[in-house]
């Protein structure tokens, strides 16, 4: 089981303040709640996940502890074969986030149960749950290959329209020349003398023991008596993979996507790993989003709001829709485009045109006489 990020689960920086986490919370509530999605059992999971990362998140102590953990490395793999990595921003044609495989210099046998958390407080099922249970030995036979989890930075018109975004993945894959083991040709495999072949040493960090991969073997439990010189001893190496991720229609930030084989090589013959894509969609200077509607903001002038005018607005995939505005039209008032807004799980939301007077900053002097004039006439005082 993949760890969660509760801040990638958000869609928020790790650095977000206690407000925007609320503010994140109750939009990506409002959208999921069970009540507005009836029988929807993705939406309901969806709910259930985001609850769970506000819990943490908007609790300032176990917020806190959650960092400590994310800083000692909660987001090593602690899981054989499905290691993964998280970042916030990474962006099309680079990889910002990578994870580990299972032969790797970074991976080791640590495993959930190895974090002492007793002195945690009720943190324990909040660390069971992102990491999940089970102690089990180190399989010598074949395993998935590295499984990648990162977050990918997208355009909102990108977003909200669909369409492909390329990232680059830096993963580890199997050593083509020792084959994983990290073992040159001919040399014997010894039980490691640093950790007696457990793979993992333990350390204490602010009152509990956190365990990690043997620096001597890297978490094998045993050495080579010479070290494969194409991968150091590591029985892996690093390369880069080019994915084009299909963004689909109606994104929002915190939504994800799993691509099945597309991680690291499998080692010794195990199946490849996964990538695992959260969204986190750029914001945008035309449009916002609530829900499924999108709001764009008109700009007119005295004359078009006092006197009724028409205007044209673009939507979102560049089409331009005409709105009449009547005599005495106010700032701040909104008309509805039907079937205009964002499409998705069948549904098609719509766009809110709000206008926006503006009041000019200069006038020239013909203009200013003209605004006296209006002003006597009006009664008003300047």
């Amino acid at each position: 089981m993949a760890q969660k990020d509760f801040y990638a689960v958000l869609g928020v920086s790790a650095s977000a303040t206690a407000d925007e986490i609320k503010k994140q919370y109750r939009r990506l509530a409002k959208q999921y709640h069970p009540d507005t999605n009836k029988g929807d059992a993705k939406a309901a999971e969806r709910f259930k996940e985001i609850s769970e990362a506000n819990n943490v998140l908007s609790d300032a102590a176990k917020r806190k502890q959650y960092d400590e953990m994310r800083r000692l490395g909660a987001f090593d793999p602690f899981t054989r074969g499905r290691s993964s990595a998280s970042s916030s921003g990474a962006r099309p044609g680079a990889s910002r986030s990578t994870g580990t495989t299972g032969s790797g210099p970074s991976a080791g046998g640590a495993r959930p149960e190895d974090f002492d958390v007793g002195g945690l407080g009720g943190l324990g099922d909040l660390f069971s749950s992102m990491f999940g249970g089970g102690r089990s030995a180190r399989p010598a036979g074949p395993e998935q290959g590295q499984s990648v989890e990162t977050t990918l930075e997208v355009p909102f018109r990108v977003a909200a329209t669909g369409g492909k975004v390329p990232i680059e993945l830096e993963v580890n894959e199997e050593c083509g020349t020792c084959g994983g083991s990290g073992a040159a040709k001919g040399a014997k495999i010894q039980v490691c003398s640093e950790c007696s072949g457990r793979g993992t040493i333990s350390f204490g960090q602010g009152g509990f023991a956190v365990n990690r991969p043997c620096p001597m073997c890297l978490g094998k439990g045993t050495v080579p008596s010479e070290k494969c010189a194409a991968c150091g001893g590591a029985g892996a190496s690093r390369s880069h993979k080019k994915v084009l991720i299909t963004v689909p229609q109606g994104t929002e930030s915190g939504s994800k996507i799993r691509l099945k084989g597309q991680g690291g090589r499998g080692v010794r013959g195990g199946p490849n790993g996964d990538i695992l894509i959260t969204f986190q969609v750029k914001d945008d200077p035309d449009y916002e989003r609530d829900g499924l509607d999108l709001i764009v903001h008109a700009p007119v002038n005295i004359a078009q709001a006092t006197l009724g005018s028409k205007i044209s607005v673009m939507t979102i995939d560049e089409k331009r829709v005409t709105i009449t505005l009547p005599r005495g039209t106010p700032s701040g008032k909104r008309f509805r485009v039907r079937g205009q807004g964002i499409t998705h799980g069948g549904k098609t939301g719509d766009l809110i045109v709000e206008i926006a007077v503006v009041v000019p900053e200069a006038l020239t002097a013909g203009q200013e006489r003209l605004m006296k004039q209006f002003a006597a006439a009006s009664n008003l005082t300047y």
